[in-house]
């Protein structure tokens, strides 16, 4: 089987300062997971931060929380791709 790089090729993670409940702390996350978490955030009509704290605050709310990249990854995975989508139509 041959697997082809995705669109833009094979990227590291990239670091990003976010606030939080008025806390400062820094995430990594690869170019596409950024711009999946931009796109949902014009979806919901919120600012990117209030966004990431509130996936942060259900987070938070497992029994066993994930680390904040991991917990965002996950949401964007399961969160429909609106881009994705259209392409699809």
């Amino acid at each position: 089987m041959k697997v082809d790089p995705p669109p833009g090729g094979f990227v590291g993670p990239v670091k990003r300062s976010v606030t939080i409940a008025g806390h400062q702390t820094s995430i990594s996350l690869e170019p596409l997971f950024w711009e999946r978490l931009e796109t949902a955030a014009v979806r919901y009509a919120l600012p990117l931060n209030a966004l990431i704290a509130a996936i942060d605050h259900a987070r938070i709310q497992a029994e066993d929380p994930p680390n904040l990249a991991s917990a965002l990854r996950t949401w964007l995975l399961v969160e429909p791709d609106p881009i994705a989508n259209l392409r699809q139509s």
